[in-house]
This record gives structure tokens, C-alpha cells and sequence, in this order.
């Protein structure tokens, strides 16, 4: 199923997941219920490292349900982000695997239930749905390809929105670093000029007061500097 095939502006709102990490867990579990049949609550949560790192419910109750496998370490979502593959409740009446999850599901209306995962290299997606009725989230359902759909394309945004911000830190990592560089090799220049020194000798100076002092070397090469310029400017 194409993401253009969703109904109204799914597709657009689809495009529009990377504004925010948890701005866009709320987006893709506010479309799961919107776009889904049989989907009446939906909850988005990503796991890095095997940790849960962030997750957003439409409803009280599925964050609550959430809540309640985080801190017994049972239920459908743990299985799922353990496993690495789908999980399906077909009715929460006749479910033994989590009876703890199970009895919490039914008090809050919930029949039914379908977890997807989406495994990337460094992010977990998993995408939980709720129905109110036993079997409304079949895996043989016509529902499923939608949320499929919803599952894969929310974990691509996630991921490309984790490299870009890789990216991005490193950028301004190397920005940070050309400019310290450039600092201390002015510092250096100065410290030669009026000390008759070489540069190796103006870089150990500017290292024995980083030490002395507690400060970074770029913090006393800009000192050296201020000095030079305030000299200059009396």
C-alpha cells in the first residue's frame, strides 16, 4: 500500500513527521487511529540502546498500559521490541501470555491489540494499535498493509532525522574545532614575538597555564590575545 493511498492528508502528514521527536511519536499514533480501520487508540515508541527513549499515546489509557509493561517488563510491547517481530492480541478476554496486561486492557475497554516493530541500526519503532472489539486488528485484516505503511515510513523519518542530527554535531564539531586551532595559532604567533620563543615552546607555555590554571588551552590563547590587542589599543 503506496503512502499516497491514505485517505484525506495522511500522505502530507506522513511528510511531516520530522518536526520533533515527540511532536512527530504524536503524529504517527494520531494517524495510526485516523487511518487504520478497526484502530480506536494508538500508542508510538522508540527504544535506542534498549532503553525506551520516548513514547506518545492519543489516549490515557494506552500510555497507562504502556506504563504498566515498563514497569513489570510483561506485555505485547516488551515482547515486540524483545523479539523484533509483530505481536497480535486477537481478544484481551481470552489472552494468557500477559494476564497482568490483559486484566489492565480489558478495565480500560481494550479488545484488541497489534504491535509493529521497525528495527533500525541504532532506533527501535514500534507502533502499537487498540481496537474495542476482538479481532478488529487481524493480521489477515486489509488494516494491516495501512499500518505496515504507517510503521515503515515513521521509522525511515526517524532514522534520517537521527543521521541528520548526527550530521549536524559533527559540523559543528569540526566549525568548533577549525576556530580553536585557529585561536592558538595566533596565540602561538604572539607568544613567539614577545618571548623569543619557537612554537613549540608557545604551545607548552599555553599548556602550562591551562594546567596551572584550570583552564581550556583555546580559553588562555584567547586571553593571550585580549592582552596583545588591549596593549595595543593604549
Amino acid at each position: 500500500m503506496p503512502v499516497e493511498e491514505f485517505g484525506g492528508d495522511g500522505a502530507e502528514q506522513l511528510l511531516s513527521l520530522s518536526n520533533g521527536e515527540v511532536k512527530s511519536l504524536n503524529m504517527l499514533a494520531g494517524l495510526a487511529v485516523r487511518q487504520v480501520a478497526g484502530c480506536a487508540a494508538a500508542h508510538a515508541a522508540i527504544w535506542r540502546g534498549g532503553e525506551l527513549a520516548g513514547l506518545a499515546a492519543t489516549h490515557p489509557d494506552t500510555a497507562e498500559l504502556a506504563d504498566l509493561e515498563i514497569a513489570t517488563g510483561r506485555g505485547p510491547l516488551i515482547t515486540a521490541v524483545r523479539d523484533g517481530g509483530p505481536v497480535s492480541c486477537d481478544d484481551t478476554l481470552t489472552e494468557t501470555r500477559w494476564p497482568e496486561w490483559a486484566e489492565a486492557a480489558l478495565c480500560r475497554g481494550v479488545r484488541s491489540s497489534m504491535h509493529l516493530v521497525r528495527e533500525l541500526p541504532e532506533l527501535t519503532l514500534v507502533l502499537a494499535l487498540f481496537g474495542v472489539r476482538p479481532g478488529a486488528l487481524d493480521a489477515d485484516a486489509d488494516s494491516v498493509p495501512a499500518a505496515n505503511v504507517l510503521a515503515r515510513f515513521g521509522s525511515t523519518v526517524f532514522a534520517n532525522t537521527l543521521a541528520f542530527g548526527d550530521a549536524q554535531r559533527t559540523a559543528t564539531q569540526l566549525k568548533d574545532s577549525v576556530a580553536a586551532r585557529a585561536i592558538t595559532d595566533q596565540a602561538k604567533g604572539v607568544l613567539m614575538h614577545a618571548l623569543g620563543c619557537n612554537a613549540e615552546e608557545a604551545l607548552a607555555y599555553l599548556r602550562r597555564e591551562s594546567q596551572r590554571r584550570h583552564l581550556k588551552v583555546t580559553e588562555i590563547a584567547a586571553q593571550v590575545i585580549a592582552t596583545r590587542q588591549g596593549r595595543r589599543g593604549t
